[in-house]
């Protein structure tokens, strides 16, 4: 009887010990979100149709980034009408990407003219989102109110080409 009663205390005492270290794991990891700083497009910014976003901001974080997503759909308010031009239907413009050029950097400028936006979107109000994901699994976000128009707006910014 001596034997099973020193088996189950060793296991409680084994499940007890788990217990501890996972708790105390999850107290110690990484909770901190990583940093956004969006440079272009600003909020309110007028993109022209037909031409390439000129994306540029900064990410940073405590640990690690892992990647970067951003999105872009229409803020139509729930209503849709077919128009034309230059006989092409237009179509609402949606657009999303992942990056991970940016995994295992605490931080990272990013510059790129990777979005097109085609020259069938249909303008209007759109939202531009900018995920960033840490090697913790911690995601920051934030979201700017951007306007697709023929067009475009006045964008003075230097940079050198990529």
């Amino acid at each position: 009887m001596k034997t099973k009663t020193n088996y189950i205390s060793l296991i409680s005492l084994c499940l007890s010990a788990m217990f501890t270290l996972s708790l105390a794991s999850c107290e110690s990891g990484d909770t901190t979100k990583p940093v956004i700083n969006l440079i272009e497009p600003a909020e309110g910014d007028v993109l022209e149709i037909g031409q390439d976003v000129h994306f540029e901001m900064e990410l940073s974080d405590n640990d690690l980034l892992r990647e970067y997503k951003v999105e872009i759909h229409n803020n139509f308010d729930n209503h849709s009408h077919e128009a034309t031009r230059a006989e092409e239907t237009l179509v609402p413009f949606y657009f999303e990407q992942t990056w991970n050029d940016i995994s295992g950097k605490k931080n990272a400028q990013v510059h790129h003219h990777d979005i097109v936006i085609p020259a069938n979107a249909e303008p209007g109000d759109y939202h531009l989102e900018v995920f960033c994901t840490d090697a913790s699994g911690n995601e920051a976000y934030l979201v700017r109110n951007i306007e697709l128009s023929y067009e475009g707006g006045d964008h003075d910014h230097d940079h050198d080409e990529d």
